[in-house]
């Protein structure tokens, strides 16, 4: 994945359109991986506990990783103990490993730390999801549904319920790999569980859908915390009237600049490529203002952050019938088994 979304996948564009050519190839061979799966020509394995896959069907950040904090706390109020897999992304760990709350994002990747750190489950990585949620499976014989984050085309673990979080503006001209961010087709949302829509989805997106049940997503954060004192909060008033400095190395860090001026701050934006690795030298500048970030980069920044950085927490609210629905589906799969 590029560390920036060219600007053409935006716009049905001279460029999109020399591409698809290269994008009706790939579709033809995604769609023709996919149904050897389906048809059992290329094996899928199968956990001895069922699998939630969360994904979406674009390049980039879409709110997957708040989604499956969420998923937890769902799950383990339910009675089922989760555990968690990702493909570390961003990290240099070969092979599989397992991920705990101190575990160095550099090495194991920033999301899979997070998680670890938020939801308290473990959690394993892996290029190879199955090997990775075997390993998690070993070492963990307690859990009792492994959560796939951002597995959706990962056909090689078998899976139980898709989850797809889609954020319109990830989505761009629509148009399939190289011609536009989409790894699958606009259809594909139609045959998951639960479409999860951070923010609107205009009507073309919402016919996709077809029958899928889909709710919305809105992440909310209440307050500010000391990268150096984690114990110290901050309400968003302790910084308005001056200057910040909001530094983001995420899918959209637009949404996270917008969100923090929703709040009334006067925010200076530094846009970073997604799993951007940082250094000190990235927060060396502006001595005297406050360097404001996501927990996904408050995890790498942590170690040589000044004092005068701040993580912005924030927490996933989702829309009646989702947990509903995968709990429905897990239930009734625990009782054909």
């Amino acid at each position: 994945m590029a560390a920036r979304a060219p600007a053409f996948w935006q716009q049905r564009s001279g460029l999109a359109l020399l591409l698809s050519p290269l994008s009706f190839l790939f579709g033809v061979l995604a769609s023709l991986r996919r149904a050897l799966y389906r048809v059992g020509v290329l094996r899928a394995v199968r956990l001895p506990v069922p699998v939630i896959v969360v994904g979406n069907i674009a390049v980039g950040g879409s709110g997957k990783t708040p989604t499956v904090d969420w998923l937890v706390t769902q799950l383990r109020a339910a009675g089922w103990t989760p555990g968690i897999v990702s493909r570390g992304y961003g990290g240099t760990v070969e092979g599989v490993g397992l991920v705990g709350a101190d575990s160095d994002p550099v090495l194991c990747g920033d999301e899979p730390v997070l998680l670890a750190r938020l939801t308290g489950c473990p959690v394993a990585i892996g290029r190879d999801r199955p090997a990775a949620a075997q390993t998690l499976l070993a070492a963990h014989p307690e859990c009792d549904v492994i959560v796939s984050d951002d597995g959706m085309q990962h056909y090689r673990l078998a899976r139980d319920v898709e989850i797809a979080v889609v954020d319109e503006a990830t989505l761009g001209n629509c148009r399939l790999l190289p011609a536009g961010p989409l790894r699958e087709p606009l259809g594909r949302l139609s045959s998951v569980d639960v479409v999860i829509a951070h923010g609107a989805l205009s009507l073309p997106v919402r016919a996709a859908l077809g029958s899928a049940t889909a709710v919305s997503m809105v992440l909310e954060g209440a307050s500010f915390r000391s990268l150096r004192r984690p114990d110290e909060t901050r309400p968003a008033s302790a910084f308005r009237g001056r200057r910040v400095h909001a530094l983001a190395g995420i899918g959209r860090p637009e949404r996270f600049f917008d969100q923090l001026r929703a709040m009334g701050l006067d925010v200076v934006a530094h846009p970073f490529p997604d799993h951007h690795r940082f250094t000190a030298p990235d927060l060396d500048f502006a001595p005297e203002e406050a360097k404001l970030m996501t927990s996904k980069d408050a995890v790498k920044c942590a170690p040589f952050a000044p004092d005068n950085a701040w993580e912005f927490p924030v927490q996933a609210t989702i829309g009646s019938g989702a947990a509903e629905r995968i709990l429905e589906k897990l239930n009734n799969g625990r009782q054909t088994a």
